[in-house]
């Protein structure tokens, strides 16, 4: 069986979220059912299926995250946040 499609916003909607310097804020919720991005409140929230153990869920994080903005995972840099649901990520373009 095939794995769903992740819900995600349109790319613009997600850069309008960035602030000047290019760096995004992101709740995460590792262990959902399913994968997501939500935009709630003028934050991005991010729900992934993988359990937090070993920088797994937060390298997920950082696909969807690609995924939904169009580029490469390695043109997005982790700030602060490795270990917590609250991360940093900076938007290389």
């Amino acid at each position: 069986m095939a794995k769903p499609k992740a819900d995600l916003p349109p790319p613009q909607a997600i850069r309008a979220l960035a602030d000047g310097e290019g760096r995004l804020a992101v709740r995460v919720t590792p262990g959902a059912r399913v994968e997501a991005l939500d935009i709630s409140d003028g934050r991005l929230l991010a729900k992934v299926r993988v359990k937090p153990e070993d920088g797994k869920a937060t390298a997920a994080v950082q696909d969807l995250l690609a995924t939904a903005l169009g580029v490469a995972s390695s043109r997005l840099r982790l700030l602060r946040g490795a270990t917590s649901r609250e991360k940093l990520f900076q938007i290389d373009d």
